[in-house]
């Protein structure tokens, strides 16, 4: 129950939801002939959705953000385990396994992969996730069958589909890697909140972020207004820094 209400709990404080509520309210306060009122919220709502969609703002913010562990171009050594963190899925037989498989998750397994590779001594790599609602199928199963759909041998994968979100697979971590050497795949504005999970279970991985969002090489002054693309990100964004904000909460 804890879980469902933290995720509908999330939805309506998400950066493009606070917007609207701010329009809604606006419209009430003009309803009611508070005039004052109503320009100062559809100025602030207007302003809200302006910065939150405008690309070189998003994409410097997020820049940051996601550069708190740098790229794991070349794998360690004594690596005994890849651990990829779930990013959601939906079974549809009718597509193609990189189509049910959320972006995420398809860039997540791709990074996994090309560490293992990287070994004469493959590690396991594991793959997790539960079966999200209804779906006949667990995450960890699809990014297995999208792994081995891409060479790689099945031998080599362990299924955790079970966990829900991060802390749960944390908590898996610990009890099947215990205190070998691993690798922690996950995307770049994940992996600050990921690693806080995984260090309050006593685990310390190697971070591998993947699946960067950000762009500031050729920022978009003058045509990234009012950009869906910087909804995302902002989107994205705002759901880490809650997420910070909980785990800080929960003394994590």
């Amino acid at each position: 129950m804890d879980f469902i209400l933290k995720k509908i709990i999330s939805i309506f404080i998400m950066p493009f939801p606070l917007g609207m509520f701010l329009f809604i309210l606006a419209f009430i306060f003009l309803y009611k002939n508070m005039f004052t009122k109503a320009k100062i919220t559809f100025v602030l709502s207007f302003i809200w959705l302006f910065f939150i969609s405008y690309s070189p703002l998003v994409d410097t913010l997020l820049y940051r953000y996601e550069n708190t562990f740098p790229a794991l171009l070349k794998a360690p050594e004594n690596i005994k385990y890849i651990y990829v963190l779930g990013g959601g899925h939906h079974t549809d037989e009718t597509r193609p396994i990189t189509s049910q498989v959320a972006e995420s998750s398809v860039v997540r397994v791709n990074e996994g992969i090309r560490l293992y590779r990287q070994f004469n001594k493959k590690p396991i790599i594991i793959f997790s996730g539960y079966n999200g609602f209804n779906d006949p199928s667990s995450g960890a199963s699809m990014q297995k069958k999208l792994a081995v759909s891409l060479g790689m041998n099945k031998h080599d994968i362990h299924l955790e589909p079970t966990p829900r979100d991060t802390q749960e697979e944390a908590q898996a971590a610990k009890r099947v890697i215990g205190n070998a050497p691993f690798i922690l795949v996950t995307s770049a504005s994940h992996m600050k909140r990921a690693m806080k999970f995984f260090n309050h279970e006593g685990l310390f991985p190697v971070p591998a972020p993947t699946n960067y969002l950000a762009n500031i090489k050729h920022p978009d002054y003058f045509g990234g207004f009012f950009s869906t693309t910087a909804l995302r990100k902002s989107n994205i964004l705002w759901h880490e820094i809650l997420g910070l904000i909980w785990q800080k909460i929960k003394g994590i």
